[in-house]
């Protein structure tokens, strides 16, 4: 109920009441990188060091209270509490496929749904763990699920980072670096990474500091449908692993596949690719990603196209069995000829592995995240209608 207060005088009306004033918003903390960890705490009048102790509970202990924080002060605490917070995104649904795959449906900030998959390794040495970077995704690829969602936002560099240790802190906290919950990132979630930039980047960054998650530089992978100015941006900041979301061997088809084609085409991409590898300090490969759908790019001129295509690029070819969906228009090939089309570039020479289909009994194989999103680009509606046409 609104009530209606008696009139004031000038005076009265030029002191706010401050019992009515809002508190001043926490700093949330999970997302600062260490040179902005080391500004805060110089900002509330404390030493730098405090950061690497802070950063150490937060994504090694997967703590969000300040009072277990033992090494510091009971006056350290205290202020910490009053001042910042520890807030990482909610989790909504987790849930653990027959494989061992494990996916969390998390709510971010104004209450959509991003999706978060953790895959082990049949050995249990590696556990992958795929991170969303965007509420929905701002491309249309039209062989996936997640890009009929249409696009809401970016995600911010706490709701990225926060999937990680979301995901740490379900599977136990980081003590022993050489039995880590989370062995390797991969930047393959909901959303074209690229395309948040500047809230991806460093949120890497604090996977790969020691203070954050430690991952090797390696263990820790960008993939991209090809945002080239992006692609070159990223070789001064960073020498992450690159993936390339690839799936055709000519333009023609992969405008159709990947519309992003049309503004940077594949010989721009690979160029980029090459530019990129020359940023990095070590003999490094791209991995090309390849979806193999049943009639459209999984034949053995295809095979033969993408060799010759690959041919000066250091890399190695991921084969990813299309995942179906609904009303996908598309259908997956039959093992044999996934076969057949490893056997293809095997024989001309190239490192080809298949990508085994997991999690998709809980919708979390690639192309399946969904979450939930407030489409702003009306794709999602436009999609639905055009389902619904073609069933009439």
């Amino acid at each position: 109920m609104t009530t209606t207060a008696a009139p004031s005088s000038p005076s009265s009306l030029a002191t706010p009441d401050l019992a009515s004033q809002a508190e001043p918003a926490r700093q949330n903390l999970l997302g600062l990188s260490r040179e902005q960890m080391e500004a805060f705490f110089s900002s509330i009048g404390e030493k730098k060091f405090r950061a690497t102790q802070v950063m150490k509970w937060i994504h090694q202990e997967g703590v969000d209270d300040f009072a277990v924080m033992t090494n510091l002060s009971k006056p350290l605490r205290d202020k910490l509490a009053q001042v910042a917070e520890i807030r990482g995104p909610g989790v909504v649904y987790e849930g653990t496929s027959s494989d061992g795959t494990r996916k969390w449906v998390l709510e971010v900030e104004d209450g959509s749904y991003v999706e978060t998959v953790l895959i082990p390794a049949e050995n249990g040495k590696r556990r992958t763990l795929c991170v969303s970077s965007q509420v929905g995704c701002s491309l249309d690829c039209s062989f996936c699920s997640t890009g009929k969602q249409g696009f809401q936002r970016n995600l911010t560099a706490a709701e990225i980072i926060g999937q990680v240790w979301v995901a740490q802190r379900s599977v136990g906290p980081r003590r022993d670096t050489a039995n880590r919950p989370v062995t390797n990132v991969v930047m393959m979630g909901m959303g074209e990474p690229l395309l948040n930039f500047d809230n991806v980047v460093p949120a890497m960054k604090l996977m790969l500091d020691d203070n954050g998650y430690g991952l090797s530089k390696r263990r820790v992978t960008l993939s991209t449908s090809g945002v080239v100015p992006m692609m070159d941006k990223l070789g001064d900041e960073i020498d992450v692993s690159l993936a390339i979301s690839l799936h055709a061997s000519t333009d023609e088809l992969r405008n159709e596949l990947v519309p992003i084609n049309r503004k940077y085409n594949i010989r721009a991409l690979l160029d980029a690719c090459h530019r990129y590898l020359s940023k990095c300090p070590d003999n490094r490969q791209v991995t090309i990603e390849y979806t193999l759908i049943k009639d459209v790019n999984d034949q053995q001129e295809h095979a033969e196209q993408l060799a010759a295509l690959l041919k000066e690029l250091p890399c190695k070819i991921n084969l990813i069995p299309f995942n179906p969906f609904p009303n996908s228009g598309y259908e997956k090939p039959s093992r044999n000829q996934v076969m057949r089309f490893q056997q293809w570039l095997y024989d001309l020479e190239y490192n080809a592995t298949v990508r085994t289909t997991r999690g998709d009994d809980i919708d979390a194989a690639c192309g399946q995240l969904v979450g939930r999103v407030k489409d702003r680009t009306k794709r999602s509606a436009r999609y639905i209608q055009s389902v619904q046409l073609d069933a009439d």
